[in-house]
Order: structure tokens, then C-alpha cells, then sequence
């Protein structure tokens, strides 16, 4: 006679703790990177870290050393950038474009439009850091950021690029807790709610008019004999 519990059975009662059915459960190093609150608090300096890489990038293209060349110089900046990395494309060096259909869209598409190119570049900088470190859309801004870092890395620079891109990465991945010490704290209910479909209104069906009663048919009288 088999006295076991069926398999399914067993599978439920196997954790009382919460484990899934299927016995999957998340990893637990990473559960409290992107789910503690304390944890949130290393996130706190990435985003400070980040943030302010970007904020001074932007700054010196606006303000400071940079503006000659992409502010105020038609674009000059962006210009002599992508042309590097057709220029090395084209000899063969790795300090240029890695692919050939990168360097045709430099050629064609960034160097004609550079001008206006280097303005959205420069406030695209300092909008994604200020986000960062105010902890406004955390993950938006971090995935701004990481989109910036491939178009330089692909056109062959390197610099602070890669380290930029990993802890982009890594916000991205903790986007629901990077900015709990932020704003998102008190942005994503607000957005949740706004989003959310409210309770639906079911209008009372109106009751039909009143029918007039039915009059009750009178017998005739029956004729004398």
C-alpha cells in the first residue's frame, strides 16, 4: 500500500516559507541588492557617482571648457569626433569605429547635422545626471545614460565609458529600489495610482413607468325569464 502524498502535494508543503510551486526561488545575494532598502543606500552612491559624471560632462559643454566647441561652436566638437571615428574606420584603427555601418551613419547622418546634435547631446547630459541624482525615473535616466556611453564607445571612445556603462546596468536592473532615496519614492505611487483603472461606475437601470391596472371585466346581468 503507498502511503505517500501525491507529488504535487508534497511540491507545495515542501517550504512553508514561500517557495513557489514549481520550487524556483530567487537568488538571495541578488533579491537584497534590488529589493533592501538598506541596500539601497549603495545605490544612493552609484547614482551620486553617475549623476555627477554627467552633470559635469554637460556643464563643461555648456558653461565650461567645453562650449567653444559644442555650444556655441556649430557643432564643432561632435564633428571633429565623429570624424575621427571615420577616419580610423577607414585606416583600420582601433580608435575608430569598430563597424563599417557605424561609420557610414557618422558619415552621413552626425557630421551634417552636428550642430544641432551637439546641443541635444549637452542637455541630454546634464538632464540624465540631475535625474540621477535627484532619483527621478532612476531607470530612464540610467538607460539614457547607457544608450550616450555605446554611441561614444562605438565610435571608438573609450575613457570612462565601460565603467559608466556597467553601473548603468546595474541601476537598471535595481530600477524598482536604486531611487527609493529619491524621488521615485514619492513619484511611483503617485504614478501608480494615476495609471491604474479606478472602480467602474454602474449606472442604476431606471425603473420602468407605472402600467395602468387592468380593468376587472363586469358580468352581464342575466335576463329575466
Amino acid at each position: 500500500m503507498n502511503t505517500q502524498a501525491p507529488r504535487h502535494a508534497q511540491t507545495a508543503e515542501a517550504d512553508p516559507g514561500g517557495t513557489p510551486p514549481d520550487g524556483r526561488r530567487n537568488l538571495r545575494v541578488a533579491d537584497w541588492f534590488y529589493r533592501s532598502k538598506t541596500a539601497s543606500v549603495l545605490w544612493l552612491v552609484a547614482r551620486l557617482w553617475l549623476g555627477y559624471g554627467w552633470v559635469n560632462a554637460g556643464y563643461q559643454k555648456l558653461w565650461g571648457s567645453e562650449k567653444a566647441a559644442f555650444w556655441n561652436g556649430g557643432g564643432a566638437g561632435v564633428k571633429g569626433f565623429a570624424t575621427a571615428g571615420v577616419t580610423g574606420s577607414t585606416a583600420g584603427k582601433g580608435s575608430g569605429a569598430s563597424y563599417g555601418w557605424w561609420a557610414g551613419f557618422l558619415h552621413n547622418f552626425v557630421i551634417p547635422n552636428a550642430s544641432w546634435i551637439a546641443k541635444v547631446v549637452t542637455v541630454s547630459e546634464l538632464v540624465i545626471g540631475a535625474a540621477l541624482i535627484l532619483g527621478l525615473f532612476t531607470g530612464a535616466a540610467a538607460f539614457a545614460g547607457l544608450t550616450l556611453n555605446l554611441v561614444y564607445m562605438f565610435t571608438g571612445s573609450a575613457g570612462v565609458n565601460p565603467a559608466y556603462a556597467i553601473v548603468a546596468v546595474l541601476l537598471i536592473l535595481a530600477w524598482r529600489n536604486a531611487g527609493y532615496l529619491g524621488l521615485d519614492r514619492f513619484v511611483f505611487p503617485m504614478t501608480r495610482n494615476r495609471f491604474r483603472p479606478g472602480p467602474r461606475t454602474v449606472t442604476p437601470a431606471a425603473d420602468p413607468p407605472p402600467t395602468a391596472p387592468t380593468p376587472t371585466p363586469v358580468p352581464a346581468p342575466a335576463p329575466a325569464s
